[in-house]
């Protein structure tokens, strides 16, 4: 799993920024949706200056406006839509730095929330990607590192004017935008669960050391969407001092209970990672018990193999001495009498030991 890193910084401008993530490769591109009741519009590749023309046109007060921006690399383009809603430079900082915690501030009128989509890749890879909201106003800005399909059912649902989502306002857009991204959570925790239930089948019949491996990696994963989640939960949490802060009405009074539902879903993820992280630990407790028991039978099965021994080996040695008088070396059946009792002295430990149900 990735760590934070921290590198030091000297004789740089205070207001320098700097794009922290991998997805570099794609330009930037812009899809802005202007709606309301009555009808909407969507503009594909939007210029930042298309974006502000209609964010200012006096006409379109009323109407709700989200501007999902693909990419985060062009440095001057985030700069300019920070500028579009006087956000403080720190904000912006927080949006390109991709390796912070997820967060949720309210500052200036201005609504900024981060958070980490997490969906299963190849493999045990695990696809991580920093999504970014700004709402102000009848604005959302919704910023993600790279295009992805995560909101295509929102545009549809805004199309289509299906549901309620052309007759709320921009917060309760939002509230859709991080349920999708939530959603993600659940698709990931139901591809490791998968991964959990075989793993402990395996666990069960097979001795086989890789399989402490596969638990420690699906235990660090686990320990991944737990650190992922437990700031979203306290960011979705702190929404109701907003709600009690008489100064801010971003939120709809009537839909703080939307934002109430995704912090439950956010517990409920929490605590099937904890179950699963049980599971996981009862698995490999599983294992060493398991080898443990294993252990135990090789072992009591060559303690027994060596207490019928001990006696034969003890005959033997009587009579391998090389004293010169010894009567029964002399007997014509001293042989045949000493290898049948060695015999009996055998089947006799071995019914013993049967009788015992000590292997």
């Amino acid at each position: 799993m990735k760590r934070v890193k921290y590198k030091k910084v000297t004789n740089v401008q205070p207001n320098y920024f700097e794009y922290t993530g991998i997805h570099c490769i794609d330009p930037v591109e812009m899809q802005l949706f202007v709606y309301d009741d009555d009808g909407y519009e969507e503009y594909k590749k939007v210029s930042i200056e298309r974006v502000e023309k209609e964010v200012l046109d006096p006409l379109q007060v009323e109407d709700v406006k989200w501007l999902n921006v693909h990419g985060l690399h062009d440095i001057e383009l985030i700069k300019k839509i920070g500028a579009l809603l006087q956000i403080d430079n720190f904000i912006i900082s927080d949006i390109l730095n991709v390796m912070r915690r997820p967060k949720m501030e309210e500052l200036n009128d201005v609504l900024f929330f981060s958070i980490k989509s997490i969906l299963p890749g190849e493999g045990s890879e695990t696809r991580v990607e920093q999504i970014s909201f700004l709402m102000k106003d009848r604005l959302l800005v919704s910023l993600q590192e790279k295009k992805s399909d995560f909101f295509a059912h929102i545009r549809e649902r805004i199309k289509t004017h299906s549901g309620i989502v052309r007759k709320k306002k921009n917060d309760y857009l939002l509230y859709l935008l991080l349920e999708a991204v939530i959603e993600n959570f659940y698709i990931t925790m139901e591809a490791y669960e998968d991964n959990i239930e075989n793993l402990i089948a395996e666990a069960k019949t097979s001795d086989k050391p890789d399989i402490l491996v596969s638990i420690e990696k699906n235990r660090d994963s686990m320990n991944f969407l737990k650190k992922s989640l437990l700031p979203l939960r306290d960011a979705l949490f702190n929404l109701k001092s907003i709600h009690e802060d008489d100064d801010y009405d971003g939120i709809e009074i009537a839909n703080y209970t939307f934002f109430a539902r995704l912090h439950q879903k956010t517990l409920e993820l929490l605590e099937q990672i904890e179950y699963d992280m049980n599971t996981l630990d009862s698995a490999s407790n599983f294992y060493f018990s398991s080898q443990s028991h294993r252990m135990n039978e090789i072992m009591k099965v060559l303690t027994a193999v060596s207490v019928i021994f001990m006696p034969l080996t003890f005959v033997v040695g009587v009579y391998g001495m090389n004293f010169k008088f010894m009567p029964e070396l002399d007997y014509k059946y001293g042989y045949f009498i000493v290898v049948g009792v060695m015999i009996l002295i055998t089947a006799g430990m071995v019914f013993y030991f049967k009788g015992k149900k000590w292997f």
